[in-house]
């Protein structure tokens, strides 16, 4: 296949990049910010350019394109862009959005792909980037009935078929967002990690080499066209599994025997101290992500999860 990654430069693009790569065609449009570390192939296939210069976008000629992969979709017009304006057809479109665009709080026991989105605006960065991955779910919708009133069809050359993913908590290797890496600098620096002891909320996580082969099994696959996906484990985990897993992976992997230094969630929140899952069950959702698994996906347990990462940051940090 061929494939159109828009982003791949960090994190779960560049997993992304490294497994597709294997056996397909693989292109690239962001900013080049890391142009020197990819390989000649890697930076052959590089556009280096703003996602929104159209200009450039008709510009790009690779004939058929079988899957665009957009990491970097983050407001409303930034799909329809491409989709206008590239100067190669497409197949599928694959958007990368997340968990967060369902609507809070709402008291289900389980949240599915088509529960109604948040609306709501909690302000800074985190409610702007929930607010444009729910808008552009709208835009893919938008475009997806356009297809239907020109009588458009998976079967059809013309059609573009869109495939929405939609991942919970994702950790791993080179995770640039401050999750696990709290935890371990804490560990391998102090010997101890804050412990929110009363918390009730959970959440669920998973993996960065599993999502990108989510997205991967996405690609070319008919049973994903026109669909979303949760992509998240069926494992609920709460603060306390989370740190059984860690000090089991730190004995192992750092040779630490990691203590808990245990206060209060009330002294968690007043200290304004920035654990990175859900304090409160009544903050708390739960995903179904039954759907992406029936599609085959997989996802490895935490502990090992854990371990993997663990062994990453100990190389990383040991050169």
């Amino acid at each position: 296949m061929t494939i159109l990654v828009i982003g791949g430069t960090y994190f779960l693009g560049r997993e992304f990049a490294r497994l597709a790569g294997e056996e397909n065609e693989i292109y690239f449009i962001n900013r080049g910010s890391r142009l020197p570390e990819l390989s000649e192939k890697e930076r052959e296939h590089t556009f280096v350019m703003d996602r929104h210069d159209v200009e450039v976008l008709s510009r790009i000629r690779l004939g058929k394109i079988d899957v665009v992969v957009d990491f970097c979709a983050y407001q409303a017009g930034d799909i329809r862009t491409v989709c206008d304006n590239l100067g190669s057809s497409i197949k599928q479109y694959i958007f990368i959005s997340t968990t967060d665009v369902y609507r809070r709080g709402t008291g289900a026991d389980m949240i599915g792909e088509d529960a109604e989105f948040e609306i709501r605006d909690f302000g800074g960065e985190a409610g702007a980037y929930i607010l444009g991955k729910a808008a552009l779910e709208k835009e893919v919708r938008a475009l997806l009935n356009a297809n239907e009133k020109d009588g458009l069809s998976v079967s059809q050359d013309d059609a573009i078929n869109f495939t929405i993913l939609r991942p919970a908590f994702i950790y791993g290797p080179e995770n640039y967002a401050p999750r696990e890496g709290i935890y371990f600098n804490w560990i391998t620096k102090a010997g101890r990690f804050i412990s929110p002891a009363d918390a009730d909320g959970y959440f669920q996580m998973a993996y960065v080499t599993d999502v990108a082969k989510a997205i991967l099994l996405c690609c070319g696959n008919e049973a994903a066209y026109n669909k979303a996906f949760n992509v998240c484990s069926g494992e609920k985990l709460t603060y306390e599994l989370f740190e059984e897993a860690l000090i089991k992976v730190s004995k192992d992997v750092f040779g630490i025997d990691a203590e808990k230094a245990s206060i209060s969630v009330s002294e968690v929140e007043e200290r304004g101290i920035p654990l990175p899952f859900p304090l409160r069950a009544a903050e708390s959702e739960y995903y179904d992500g039954s759907r992406v698994r029936e599609l085959g996906a997989t996802f490895i347990s935490l502990e090992e999860g854990l371990r993997e990462t663990a062994e990453w940051f100990m190389k990383l940090n040991s050169n």
